[in-house]
């Protein structure tokens, strides 16, 4: 047996497998004439109409779930649109005060800019007459008087200088409040301005959360769509066929089966509407995962040796024997170029051309290419190899 547990199948085994798959394929018109031409069972059909009824429910049901998921996402979608745009108009209105915060700030600080500059500029003349004044001290009346021709002019000059030196105080009184209050304002300002800069940038991530959690919803919203119209396909197919197996008890209880002639399909279930509810072939875990475009088109199942390998759906044994790369192997056909392989088994329990009803053993689990116990199981839809465990029950 060729190793297939690190490189995969040998390249020949695929063209091996291949070539047999269109085999299959060039037959299953001779198979479907033959097997349409017996006479179909009643308890069978009646079987698979109560097993396609119990589906048709379960799709029904994961309907509802769907729809009332996507209720709520919806509700809370609008919420967060609502919430999404608080925080943009937020984020505007903060915009509007900052700017005018800007302004404030920038007028106080060129009007701190032209009293400074003023102040400079006339500090060479105040402090000349302050220091005058101050040479004057407390003998300035005696200095005018003795500088003043006029006793009658005394007066008049002490009050002269004594106006000036109030004038000059207050001036520098006015001058230093005026510069202090534009101080405190220029400092009130830029606190304020750090207060809008922390404010935005929690508008900020608010509102960025608020943008995440709308694509997040709006991406589920689109996922539940999808689910729903794959939903709705397969519950299409499946009253389809609930339909021609309820045509097909009709015409048992009428006596007028052989009237009435139906593909050999329309007395199995389709595959794909049972998509995520197939049964398992056999317990145990997963070793090997499936990886499209390698070597390895399907998945590898660690199990005891002699466990059953056990069919997951109806169908008709189109190849079982040894084949190299995969051991013994069988291969069911299901209808609708849908395969299902059983590979590494240590013994076959069915034979070419034999029905097989899901459930019941093809063979048992041998050892694998690599000496540990498992089988390799592969799955094939319209010819194509895909993920088992997306189309298996999730446990």
């Amino acid at each position: 047996m060729a190793n297939r547990s690190s490189k995969g199948k040998p390249p020949s085994a695929q063209r091996t497998l291949r070539r047999l798959f269109s085999a299959i394929s060039a037959v299953s018109v001779f198979v479907v004439a033959v097997a349409g031409a017996q006479q179909p069972d009643r308890a069978q059909t009646e079987l698979l109409a109560r097993r396609a009824t119990e589906r048709l429910q379960a799709l029904q049901r994961e309907a509802d779930r769907l729809a009332l998921q996507e209720r709520t996402l919806l509700g809370e979608l609008r919420k967060l649109e609502v919430e999404r745009q608080l925080r943009t108009a937020e984020m505007k209105r903060l915009d509007i005060d900052a700017a005018k915060v800007e302004a404030q700030l920038a007028a106080t600080s060129e009007r701190m800019q032209v009293l400074q500059t003023s102040e400079r500029a006339e500090q060479p003349e105040l402090r000349a007459r302050l220091v005058e004044i101050y040479k004057l001290g407390q003998a300035r009346y005696l200095r005018l008087i003795l500088s003043t021709p006029d006793l009658r002019h005394l007066g008049q000059a002490t009050r002269t200088v004594a106006v000036l030196a109030k004038l000059d105080r207050d001036r520098i009184a006015l001058h230093q409040h005026t510069l202090a209050e534009l101080k405190r304002t220029r400092t009130a300002l830029e606190q304020r301005r750090n207060e809008f800069t922390t404010l935005r940038s929690s508008a900020e991530k608010a509102q960025a959360a608020a943008q995440r959690a709308v694509q997040a919803r709006a991406e589920l919203v689109r996922d539940i769509d999808q689910k729903r119209d794959l939903n709705a396909q397969l519950a299409g197919e499946l009253q389809m066929t609930q339909q021609n197996l309820q045509a097909m008890l009709r015409d048992m209880a009428s006596g007028t089966s052989g009237r009435t002639v139906l593909p050999a399909e329309t007395a199995a279930l389709p595959v794909a509407p049972v998509r995520g509810d197939l049964p398992w072939p056999v317990s145990g875990q997963v070793r090997r995962s499936f990886s499209r475009g390698s070597s390895s088109n399907g998945i590898e199942i660690a199990a005891p040796e002699g466990a059953d390998a056990l069919a997951v759906h109806d169908g008709v044994v189109a190849f079982a024997g040894t084949f190299a790369g995969f051991g013994n192997l069988v291969i069911l056909d299901h209808g609708s170029q849908t395969f299902s392989l059983y590979g590494d088994l240590l013994e076959i329990a069915v034979r070419k051309g034999a029905r097989v009803e899901h459930g019941h053993p093809v063979g048992s689990v041998g050892p694998t290419p690599a000496g540990t116990n498992g089988l390799y199981f592969e799955l094939r839809v319209d010819g194509q190899p895909v993920d088992p465990l997306q189309w298996l029950k999730k446990r």
